[in-house]
């Protein structure tokens, strides 16, 4: 009860707060269309209540975000092009294959910096040089390259969905490999074990702690990259492709709940990493 309070107090300031936001900027078209039609002013009594049931309002109220939460994920057939769940899919399609494309990639990547002393200093900078381009540039750029070469639909934004989900298991790896000490290392040297032999019984489980912990912001930097990607491509499937649609008709309401959508999925997603964790952990005996 101690811990779940604190969370429902910021909760509730936090929505009483979109409320008055709500109020606030939805408040001036209520205004217009009374000056239009030469009537007097609504007093706040009318005023609120207009303002949270806009079609198209500035700011949608969360009563409106969350009926339209549950009407696009319950309220149709999952295969309806208007069903959440339908483009949720198709987005985490999109998110799972570019995940494990990056975690495959950080993974290796980490293991030739450690053996490597040329790779540590080259390609470190350069994973490190990548992440400071916006993604929204280079993913046009990488729809484009993989149209020209006849690959379209799930890869190229599984392909963007890995560049940003490859670096932090990189960085976390790397950090993981390294984290036994000079003593643990000099003891298997006297039983003679090969750098192999290193990777497999100490670097590799040393690492698991690291790998998860970054694989929990690889996860959802994937998600990121899936819906990233599927905005330059005017996709027709897919949780962007609902924001798209959402912006092309002014249906501020679609956009939040899509949105809301969007980290639902990430929180899942985040949630089951931790869940494999626990259990990982809990067999190598480092569970709590």
């Amino acid at each position: 009860m101690k811990s779940v309070l604190p969370i429902a107090v910021v909760l509730a300031v936090i929505t009483a707060l979109w409320y008055v936001a709500a109020v606030w900027l939805n408040a001036p078209w209520i205004y217009d269309q009374a000056a239009r039609a030469n009537a007097p002013a609504p007093t706040i009594s009318q005023l609120v209540p207009l303002t949270m049931e806009q079609e198209r309002p500035v700011l949608p109220t969360p009563h409106q975000v969350v009926r339209e939460l549950v009407k696009s994920t319950f309220g149709m057939k999952v295969s309806s092009k208007k069903s959440l769940v339908y483009h949720g899919w198709i987005t985490i399609s999109a998110t799972l294959l570019g995940f494990a494309m990056g975690t495959g990639l950080g993974i290796v990547l980490a293991i030739g910096i450690i053996h490597n002393r040329a790779m540590d200093l080259s390609v470190m900078p350069w994973a490190i040089a990548s992440q400071t381009i916006p993604i929204l540039a280079i993913a046009p750029m990488i729809i484009v390259v993989m149209n020209s070469l006849g690959v379209q639909g799930l890869v190229p934004k599984a392909i963007i969905s890995a560049f940003l989900s490859f670096f932090p298991v990189l960085v976390g790896m790397v950090k993981g490999l390294r984290s036994p000490d000079q003593m643990q290392l000099d003891l298997l040297s006297t039983y003679g074990a090969r750098p192999r032999d290193v990777l497999w019984r100490l670097r590799l489980p040393s690492s698991v702690p690291y790998l998860f912990a970054s694989l929990k912001v690889g996860i959802a930097a994937s998600l990121v990259g899936a819906i990233v990607g599927e905005l330059p491509t005017g996709a027709v499937a897919g949780l962007g492709a609902r924001l798209l649609s959402g912006s092309y008709y002014g249906q501020t309401v679609q956009i939040w709940a899509a949105l809301f959508a969007a980290a639902l999925v990430a929180a899942t997603l985040v949630a089951i990493v931790g869940v494999a964790e626990r259990g990982t952990l809990r067999r190598m005996g480092l569970g709590r």
